[in-house]
């Protein structure tokens, strides 16, 4: 007897499982009939087979299974099933940074967002994972409803490679969404430059693999415009960027109001507006005061510098305010001690 376990119009989270009696499995295939053939394993006892992937929306599938009987006759079965349809409002799609092949710094934390919001965290998490070489303990953290992170316990170690999986398509997502689009995406750590800036003193030292390399006078936040200090990252570089202070709320007829076009050498730290950054008009003050309305400003020459040797992901530690960093303000993951960090986790 064979039978195909699975409902007459089959929801997108099944896992299809064949099986017989009275007789053995010689082979399995599950195709949909576009082509593309559903993955399985056959039990060491050859009387079931169950698919190791899940299924697509309104797509009709056919599972021909070569079937041995008692006697050592056999025969091929083929049934054909249908999968439920779903709207486009049903359907949540990831993505992942870092992207495949980039070379990232040591305080990259690997980010999955979704379109839409997870209503069912666990089910989600259950099937993203993070693999390194070397391994590192680390784990996921909802930043909301539709990001999440993961970090390791401490930095990466310097070349580490690192290896994404989200396994999310069509997997719940709560509220009636699934998931569409897994994704696998592969990274590399570079070397360790982790960059230390002290407001108080007006300086910055930028370490590379543990050794100081650099010493640079800086100017930060002025009062009113504080910057934060914590554990930041470098999330994005522009070789040239224009600056306009409405974006951080300082309106045209302000007597604080900038826009400037052209700022050289920007690297963004968080979604606030702080970035380190290019300001020959402040050079006069790097190094003995704060003057700026909160990013951290250098000589060209200087910003140039560490412009050419940074990435994504390099991280840079702020002391000497009594303003703090926060999680979500940009990638504020090192701020959290990880005892804490990982209690953010929908598998904790």
């Amino acid at each position: 007897m064979f039978n195909v376990k699975k409902k007459a119009l089959a929801p997108v989270d099944t896992l299809v499982d064949v099986d017989v009696s009275g007789g053995s499995l010689t082979s399995v295939r599950l195709r949909s009939v576009d082509g593309a053939d559903v993955a399985g394993d056959l039990a060491d006892d050859s009387t079931s087979w169950t698919a190791t992937e899940r299924l697509e929306p309104g797509t009709s599938y056919v599972v021909t299974a070569e079937v041995r009987d008692a006697d050592g006759g056999q025969q091929s079965v083929r049934r054909r099933f249908n999968t439920e349809e779903l709207t486009l409002d049903q359907q949540v799609y990831p993505s992942v940074a870092p992207l495949q092949g980039e070379t990232v710094g040591v305080g990259m934390p690997v980010v999955v967002t979704f379109d839409l919001p997870i209503g069912d965290r666990r089910s989600i998490e259950e099937h993203l994972a993070v693999e390194s070489t070397p391994a590192q303990k680390g784990s996921w953290r909802w930043i909301s409803d539709t990001e999440v992170h993961w970090r390791p316990k401490s930095y990466w170690k310097p070349g580490t490679k690192v290896t994404v999986n989200a396994d999310v398509n069509s997997v719940p997502a709560g509220d009636g969404l699934y998931g569409q689009e897994s994704r696998t995406v592969e990274f590399a750590v570079g070397d360790a430059h982790v960059t230390k800036v002290d407001a108080r003193t007006h300086q910055m030292q930028v370490f590379t693999n543990g050794e100081l390399a650099h010493t640079f006078p800086i100017t930060t936040g002025k009062d009113g415009f504080i910057t934060r200090s914590g554990t930041k990252v470098i999330m994005e570089k522009f070789r040239t960027r224009r600056m306009r202070s409405e974006t951080v709320g300082i309106n045209q007829g302000s007597s604080e109001y900038y826009d400037i076009d052209n700022v050289e050498y920007a690297m963004r730290l968080t979604y606030s507006g702080e970035f380190i950054h290019a300001a020959p008009w402040s050079v006069g003050s790097q190094g003995s005061a704060n003057v700026s309305h909160g990013c951290t400003g250098m000589s060209t020459a200087d910003a140039a510098i560490l412009y050419d040797m940074t990435q994504r992901g390099d991280v840079v530690e702020y002391t000497g305010t009594d303003r703090p960093m926060t999680l979500e303000n940009g990638y504020g993951d090192w701020n959290l001690p990880f005892k804490e960090w990982k209690q953010g986790s929908a598998l904790a």
